[in-house]
């Protein structure tokens, strides 16, 4: 059939057309809840119509254009995302952690025409403004944009633009744990593709009587899951503004009926580990899905024995939108057994082909560690003017996720750790990821992480960087005993440090970037 015509249309529906059809079926009811305040479908696809008008009219925007954000989670957040896709536009979301340097690169690599930020960053609008046509302040006294809302407000609708498959929708920045962020560029068709995706391996059956607690920032991982509760028609629970809450959110959970949320690992354990998940109702839960790192086993089993088998998992990066691996709650197993399988994230998710590479690009056996290598709709096109990352990061038409791991002969994958978290020490290649699950699974420790460091015998040696649980004191000589012959002698750490906490990226991921940067500085470890 090669010698067939086919027509060359690469059309799909814009990703705002889930607010169109959701609306349009369900306009009154909630669709937002956020500081004590509901929008309506109706509402809320109003107020995304008269934003598209002033942006357009007022300030020039049009297809293509960048629009950069600097905000935490609100229902304006949501609204500039479905404002963005509906115009044709790039949504630029910055971490609302973001210093002003940070935020100035952004702006500038991305190339945005306009800054929607939130009135306590005046200073890092101030610092971006000669590379910016245009900046508006969405609250506060100089905040003008309910005013523009209520000057296009009576207009009609905004209609969807019309988009291909490959149109660049959200620019989308790496967390840059090797060096400046990267601009990944994330797709009109690729983000449909995700959309379907989660509904039908993390959160099916999802509808209109489903409700969704926002934990995560919408800059990241959870602006998806949002639109995936937009495209379904479940209602989207806000967190309230300010420091996160623990007791607060199991309130909305009882009070909204909440039936899943998306979050990391070290919040679930926060979460689970409160004394309110006890005295809330939570009966309405059915998908507590988590991703960013996979969660130890010890913390999964607390997870399963206070919320029952709700948890998902995904593991997943920005550039493939989430969408590498699901770990269903049927996988999650509180008693350990044979089935268990400790360790696993999943088996690869719907319309997604994963395989393990050696670094000449050799596909390996199971069980042998190597590169987790992706192809798939969900994968990214490149990053933004970075001929040198793509290369890097594709090799013959494979995504390489940089991460480590193996797989089972029934498909199930395995993280390793990070290709750059790996360390060589006498020879042997050592994957920190196995020895910090078995050492998580001693009574005394709450947190684990593994650093190799220069060693003049070994070559590399690696620490073991801990947190106790409160009122207990492991010793060094308490965990090496523990460890035993749990792993090879040279997988255990020569020594433990012990501090109060891990320090945690803005979506509250623990990096070994991070924590090296601290130790170092603190000269508890060599530069």
């Amino acid at each position: 059939m090669n010698d067939v015509n086919w027509p060359n249309s690469t059309l799909v529906s814009n990703v705002s057309y889930f607010l169109t059809k959701t609306a349009r079926r369900l306009g009154e009811e909630i669709a937002i809840v956020f500081n004590d305040d509901t929008w309506t479908w109706r509402e809320f696809d109003a107020r995304v119509s008269a934003l598209c008008w002033a942006l357009h009219k007022d300030y020039g925007i049009r297809p293509g254009d960048r629009i950069l954000v600097q905000s935490a989670n609100s229902n304006q957040m949501l609204e500039i995302m479905m404002a963005a896709f509906r115009l044709g536009a790039i949504w630029v979301p910055s971490n609302f952690r973001n210093g002003p340097e940070e935020l100035a690169y952004q702006a500038e690599k991305s190339r945005a025409s306009i800054l929607l930020h939130e009135s306590a960053f005046a200073t890092h609008a101030d610092r971006c403004r000669t590379m910016l046509d245009h900046t508006i302040a969405i609250d506060g006294e100089n905040g003008i944009y309910e005013e523009l809302l209520d000057k296009f407000r009576s207009r009609s609708r905004y209609p969807d633009a019309f988009v291909s498959r490959d149109d660049p929708c959200w620019m989308f920045f790496t967390s840059g744990s090797t060096g400046r962020p990267k601009a990944s560029v994330l797709t009109q068709g690729q983000m449909i593709f995700t959309t379907l995706d989660h509904l039908n391996d993390l959160m099916p059956g999802t509808g209109a009587m489903d409700a969704s607690l926002v934990v995560a920032p919408l800059s990241h991982g959870a602006g998806a899951h949002q639109i995936t509760q937009i495209a379904a028609g479940a209602k989207s629970v806000l967190m309230p503004s300010g420091r996160f809450d623990i007791e607060r959110a199991w309130h909305l959970v009882e009070q909204w009926r909440v039936s899943n949320m998306f979050t990391v690992p070290t919040i679930v354990k926060l979460l689970v580990e409160h004394p309110a998940v006890a005295r809330t109702d939570h009966s309405s839960l059915r998908y507590v899905v988590y991703a960013g790192a996979p969660m130890y086993r010890e913390d999964q089993k607390r997870a399963l024995s206070a919320l029952g088998p709700v948890l998902v998992q995904y593991y997943g990066l920005g550039e493939v939108t989430g969408a590498i691996t699901v770990l269903r709650p049927g996988d999650h197993h509180l008693e350990d057994s044979a089935s268990t399988r400790a360790g696993t994230c999943g088996v690869e998710r719907t319309g997604i082909r994963l395989t393990i590479q050696d670094d000449d690009g050799n596909v390996v056996p199971p069980h042998q560690t190597g590169e987790i290598c992706v192809i798939g709709q969900a994968v990214f096109p490149g990053y933004f003017e970075d001929e040198a990352a793509n290369a890097k990061a594709f090799r013959d038409g494979w995504f390489r996720t940089g991460d480590m791991g193996h797989v089972d002969e029934q498909g199930y994958i395995y993280i390793t750790g990070r290709s750059s978290d790996m360390f060589i020490s006498g020879g042997s290649n050592v994957y920190p990821r196995e020895i910090e699950e078995i050492l998580l699974s001693h009574p005394d420790l709450s947190e684990v992480a593994i650093l190799g460091i220069p060693d003049p015998k070994w070559g590399e040696v690696g620490i073991a960087v801990c947190v106790a649980r409160e009122g207990c004191s492991p010793t060094h000589d308490q965990l090496a005993a523990f460890l035993g012959d749990k792993v090879a002698k040279y997988k255990q750490p020569s020594s433990y440090l012990f501090l109060g906490g891990l320090p945690k990226t803005a979506v509250g991921k623990v990096t070994k970037k991070l924590l090296r940067e601290q130790l170092v500085r603190d000269n508890l470890i060599p530069a």
